[in-house]
């Protein structure tokens, strides 16, 4: 008899996050999957149908948690823009210095799943950075910034460039380059034509 869902649902989306994070989704199997989370495959199975299932729920559950940690983390800034740009590149540093550090797993993983543009998991993926920069925007209005939407979109493009060449090159030093950027963006107050 398989454990109870309360308590084996969750510890199989962990599971399936950690590896899907440390090594790709393509790279993973199910049988991987059910020895990580200490469940047989048939209850793997019972919880979800697929791996592409299981993918899109990791995704979901993973987006809840993050998107929550962010717009606590928008709680702590003064509302001056350039204390929010740096609070958001000083948090980049920090969880760029963790151990086995991989970058955005949403991004990550939407390039994997590039060739399946209709891939629930990379619906999933859009939503979710759609929402973080709709959150900025929020913030970035709140600070009183002219243009915030256009400002929001530029400043969320520094933070996803920020990551990969941080990734790329195991250099946080583009943290602070992105910062310094966002900063002139938010002085400059021009307001550029948003589609």
């Amino acid at each position: 008899m398989p454990r109870a869902s309360e308590e084996t649902r969750p510890e199989i989306l962990q599971a399936a996050y950690k590896l899907f994070r440390r090594r790709g989704f393509f790279r993973v199997g199910m049988d991987e999957i059910a020895d990580a989370a200490g469940v047989t495959k048939r209850t793997l199975y019972y919880h979800f149908d697929s791996k592409d299932a299981l993918l899109t729920a990791v995704l979901a559950s993973q987006h809840e948690r993050t998107f929550a940690d962010f717009q606590n983390y928008g709680i702590k800034f003064s509302g001056d823009a350039a204390d929010l740009i740096d609070k958001l590149f000083e948090g980049l540093v920090k969880w760029s210095s963790k151990p086995r550090w991989a970058g955005s797993g949403f991004t990550r993983l939407a390039i994997e799943l590039a060739d399946l543009s209709g891939h629930p998991a990379r619906s999933i993926a859009r939503q979710h950075k759609a929402l973080m920069e709709q959150h900025l925007e929020t913030l970035l209005a709140e600070a009183k910034v002219p243009a915030p939407k256009a400002r929001a979109r530029e400043l969320f493009l520094l933070i996803e460039g920020a990551m990969v060449m941080i990734l790329i090159h195991s250099d946080r030093s583009y943290c602070t380059a992105a910062a310094d950027a966002a900063k002139r963006l938010v002085a400059d107050g021009s307001s550029p034509p948003m589609s």
